[in-house]
C-alpha cells in the first residue's frame, strides 16, 4: 500500500498539470481573439486622416466607417451573445473571428470608401467577442480560476488599448493604412487556429427558439440611441433629427418591454430586468463610463493640450502622461483584482473602485491647474477605474445573468459600455470645450457627479442567491 500511494499522488499531480496547461492554452486562444477585436476597434483611428487622403474624401465621411463599426458591434454583442445560448459559444466566437478576418481583407484591398465601409461593417459584426469570451471563461473555469482569468483578459484589452493607437499611427505613416488591416487579419487568423485547436465544443444552454422580435426591437433602439448621440454632437441637441431619434429609441424600448412580457422564451425576461441583480448593474456600467471614461479620455486630454488655460503639451506628450499610465497600470491591477475577487467579493471591489475614482475626480475638480496632480490622478485611476471597477463590471455581467438566459446580460452590459462612453463625452464636451479653466472644472464636476451616481447604483446591486447573495459582498 505504501508503494502505491506515491504513484497515486503522482497521477493526481500529472492530471492537475494537464488541466493547468489546458486552461492556459484555452486562455491564450481567448486573449488572441480579444486582441483581434480590440485592434479592429482602435488601431484604425489614427489612420483615418491618411485614409481620407488616399480616397480624396472628407475626414467626416471616413469617420463614418468607424461609427458603423461600433454601431454594428453593439448590436452584435446583444444578439449574438444571446444566440450563443442556442448554438454554442465556440461557434459564435469562430463566426465572429471569421467575419473579422473577412472584413479586414476587404478593407485592406478596398478600392473605394463604400467598399471600405462594407469591410468595417463586417468587422463590427465581431462585437460579440468580448461578452462571449467572458461567458466562455465562466463556462470552462472554476470560480477560483475565473476571476484571475477574466482580470487577465481585461488587462490585456486595456494594455492593447493603450498601445495599439500609437502603433496604428506609426504603421499608417510608414507603410500605409492597408497594412493595419493586414495586421488585424493575421491576428484574427491566429485566433481562429487557436480556438479550433484549444477551445472545446460548447453545448447549447437553451434549446428554445431565439426571440428574434425582441432582439430586433432592442437592436433598433440601440441603433437609434447611437445615431442620436452622433447627430446630436454634430448638429446640436435641440435639432429635430437627434430629438426624433431619441423619441424613436424610447418608443422601441417600450415595444421591447411589451414584447418580452409576452414571450415564452424572451431575450431576457422582464422580471430579471426589474430585479436588483440586473438593472443596477446596467445603470452602474452606464454611469461609470459617463463619469470616469469621459474624464480620462476627453477632459484630461483637452486640459493638457490647450495652450491658453491648460498645459500646452503636444499630443504625444499628453498621451504619454495622461493616457498611457492608466492603461499600463490597469495591465497590472486588473489581474490582481481578479485574484482578489474570490476572496473579497466582486461587489466590494467594484464599490471600492468607484469610491476611489470619485475621490480622485473630486481632487482634480478642485485643483485642475496642477499638471502633476493630474498625472497622479491618471495613474491612480489606472488602479481604481481600470482595475478595481472595470474588471468587476465585466465579470458581473456574467455572474448576475439569469440561468435561463445566461447570454442576455453580458451583451446588454457590453452595449452600456459603448453608450456610456459616447454619452459621457457628449455631456462634458460643451463645458470642457468652452476655452476656459472654469469650463474644465465644470466638466470634472459633471464627471464626479455621474461617478457618485454609479457608486449609488453599485450599492443597490445584489448578487444572485446561487452566488452567495450578499455574503461577504455588502
Amino acid at each position: 500500500m505504501s508503494r502505491t500511494a506515491p504513484a497515486a499522488t503522482a497521477e493526481v499531480a500529472e492530471g492537475a498539470g494537464r488541466r493547468g496547461r489546458s486552461h492556459a492554452l484555452l486562455l491564450t486562444a481567448l486573449i488572441v481573439a480579444v486582441i483581434a477585436f480590440q485592434l479592429g476597434a482602435s488601431m484604425v483611428t489614427p489612420a483615418l486622416p491618411e485614409i481620407a487622403r488616399e480616397f480624396d474624401v472628407s475626414a467626416s465621411r471616413v469617420a463614418g466607417a468607424q461609427d458603423l463599426f461600433f454601431l454594428v458591434g453593439g448590436v452584435a454583442g446583444v444578439v449574438l451573445g444571446r444566440l450563443s445560448d442556442r448554438v454554442g459559444r465556440r461557434r459564435i466566437l469562430l463566426a465572429a473571428m471569421v467575419t473579422m478576418c473577412l472584413g479586414a481583407l476587404i478593407a485592406a484591398l478596398a478600392p473605394s470608401v463604400p467598399v471600405l465601409i462594407a469591410g468595417r461593417i463586417l468587422q463590427g459584426a465581431s462585437g460579440a467577442t468580448f461578452p462571449v469570451t467572458y461567458m466562455l471563461l465562466r463556462d470552462t473555469m472554476s470560480p477560483a480560476r475565473f476571476g484571475p482569468a477574466l482580470g487577465l483578459v481585461t488587462a490585456i484589452n486595456g494594455g492593447v488599448g493603450g498601445l495599439d493607437g500609437l502603433v496604428g499611427g506609426i504603421v499608417a505613416d510608414t507603410v500605409g493604412f492597408r497594412w493595419i488591416f493586414g495586421a488585424i487579419l493575421v491576428v484574427g487568423l491566429a485566433a481562429i487556429v487557436l480556438v479550433l485547436r484549444f477551445l472545446p465544443e460548447t453545448a447549447p444552454k437553451d434549446g428554445r427558439r431565439m426571440d428574434w422580435w425582441g432582439a430586433a426591437a432592442l437592436s433598433a433602439a440601440l441603433v437609434c440611441v447611437n445615431l442620436a448621440l452622433s447627430k446630436g454632437s454634430a448638429h446640436g441637441w435641440s435639432a429635430p433629427l437627434p430629438l426624433a431619434l431619441l423619441l424613436a429609441a424610447l418608443t422601441l424600448l417600450i415595444v421591447f418591454w411589451q414584447l418580452e412580457k409576452r414571450r415564452t422564451a424572451p431575450l431576457i425576461a422582464v422580471e430579471h430586468l426589474r430585479s436588483r441583480q440586473v438593472w443596477p448593474l446596467l445603470a452602474t456600467t452606464l454611469l461609470t463610463l459617463i463619469g470616469v471614461f469621459s474624464a480620462i479620455n476627453f477632459t484630461f486630454v483637452l486640459l493638457s493640450q490647450d495652450g491658453e488655460f491648460g498645459y500646452g503639451m503636444s499630443a504625444t506628450l499628453s498621451s504619454l502622461l495622461y493616457l498611457t499610465p492608466p492603461a499600463a497600470i490597469g495591465l497590472l491591477s486588473a489581474p490582481l483584482t481578479g485574484w482578489l475577487a474570490p476572496r473579497k467579493g466582486w461587489l466590494v471591489l467594484l464599490r471600492t473602485g468607484l469610491g476611489l475614482s470619485l475621490l480622485i475626480l473630486l481632487g482634480t475638480a478642485l485643483l485642475p491647474d496642477n499638471r502633476w496632480l493630474l498625472f497622479a490622478a491618471a495613474c491612480a485611476l489606472g488602479i481604481a477605474y481600470n482595475g478595481l471597477a472595470m474588471t468587476p463590471l465585466n465579470a458581473l455581467g456574467v455572474v448576475v445573468s439569469p440561468k435561463d438566459a445566461p447570454g442576455a446580460v453580458p451583451g446588454i452590459n457590453a452595449a452600456c459600455f459603448g453608450i456610456g462612453s459616447s454619452v459621457g463625452i457628449a455631456l462634458v464636451a460643451p463645458a470642457a470645450g468652452s476655452g476656459t479653466l472654469g469650463g474644465i472644472e465644470q466638466a470634472l464636476w459633471i464627471s464626479a457627479g455621474f461617478t457618485f451616481l454609479a457608486l449609488l447604483a453599485a450599492c443597490v446591486l445584489r448578487l444572485p442567491a446561487s452566488e452567495g447573495g450578499d455574503e461577504a459582498q455588502a
